[in-house]
């Protein structure tokens, strides 16, 4: 009897627990390198044990891209950059609205997140919040390359032979704003920014001696700059504050005309299944305690009152020693893209490309 007694209760246990596996959710994620650290991943599915976290790792283009093949199938939460979402919307309708009460907002910097909202309203309905927010600018050695101030240095002759850039467009925005042209706004008359990017690629392509090399990742870059083979680059700050702790002579240096600022989103996949989880994940996320291992692994800053204070105190450090206040309130957030702009884009880049064999 007890034998009994003790088969039936290893069958009911056995069945409960894969009851449970059958309920488990699975929260589809589809994000940057480094936003979604195993560490993480681990403390929040142990807070929540009935939901696991897939991750695939994109960038704005191809999340897009993914978004758009599927109509917005496949994933459940997705992490563009606030610029790369209106248009995106209105072209395919991938995302769907957020429930903003579902999202503890309160913690959030009211610019950053009045200034995401405003970027992706639509209707009326709101798309997405703010994660993290970073800047795209230069980096110089300033033992070897003191005087780099702006975009347009990295086509000095001094320095021939001994920059780098990446041939997407942050490059091409930053040479118009070096060029005394303000992309953002030409972006309301596309034959104007046309005739901007023509200019652009001209300066671009009679750059090229000065290239020692185009970056592709931060990998490159950094192993670039360590060596000394390249003085001056444009390049995310989040680099620029990593390689700051390896040589104190290597810093980031935002542009005269403004460093170009991101802010990376929180976005619902329109046909996505799991949005309850994917709104826990934000709340978990977006904790002081998850901030700082987050910002440990991507360089970047929280978009919550009080992010700056928990980075890393080397990144702190790298910060504080790249911009002041003035050059916090010079920054130039990227605008909304329109339809059309990223296809000019992308012919003015290949142009370079087959130009430099960059």
């Amino acid at each position: 009897m007890r034998i009994g007694t003790l088969a039936g209760a290893l069958l009911a246990a056995t069945m409960l627990t894969a009851a449970t596996a059958a309920q488990a959710e699975t929260l589809r994620l589809l994000t940057w390198g480094s936003y979604a650290p195993e560490e993480v991943i681990k403390m929040f599915e142990e807070k929540y044990p009935d939901i696991d976290v897939e991750v695939t790792f994109s960038n704005n283009e191809e999340m897009i891209a993914k978004l758009r093949a599927t109509g917005g199938a496949g994933f459940d939460l997705a992490q563009p950059s606030h610029d790369r979402v209106y248009a995106a919307q209105l072209e395919y309708d991938i995302y769907k609205p957020l429930d903003l009460s579902k999202i503890d907002t309160s913690v959030m910097q009211e610019k950053l997140l009045d200034g995401v909202k405003a970027n992706t309203t639509i209707d009326g309905k709101v798309y997405s919040v703010p994660h993290q927010w970073g800047t795209s600018g230069l980096m110089a050695d300033k033992s070897k390359a003191p005087d780099v101030s702006g975009w347009g240095d990295l086509c000095d002759p001094a320095y021939k032979g001994k920059t780098s850039m990446r041939l997407k467009r942050t490059i091409l925005l930053g040479t118009a704003f070096s060029m005394g042209e303000n992309p953002f706004e030409a972006y309301s008359d596309l034959d104007r920014y046309q005739k901007i990017l023509d200019k652009v690629v001209d300066k671009l392509i009679t750059c090229k001696d000065n290239i020692k090399a185009y970056w592709k990742g931060g990998d490159d870059l950094s192993a670039l700059m360590l060596s000394g083979e390249v003085v001056a680059s444009e390049t995310w700050d989040s680099t620029a504050y990593k390689l700051y702790g390896e040589n104190p002579n290597i810093v980031f240096v935002p542009p005269k005309t403004g460093a170009l600022a991101w802010i990376d989103t929180f976005t619902l996949p329109r046909k996505g299944k799991a949005d309850d989880a994917a709104y826990k994940w934000i709340n978990f996320v977006l904790q002081p305690e998850i901030v700082k291992l987050m910002s440990a692994s991507t360089g970047a800053i929280a978009a919550i009152k009080g992010g700056k204070d928990l980075m890393p105190e080397e990144k702190k450090a790298a910060i504080n020693a790249a911009f002041t206040d003035a050059d916090i309130a010079n920054l130039q957030f990227f605008a909304n893209i329109p339809p059309g702009v990223e296809d000019m884009e992308g012919k003015a880049l290949e142009k370079i490309k087959a130009a430099t064999g960059g």
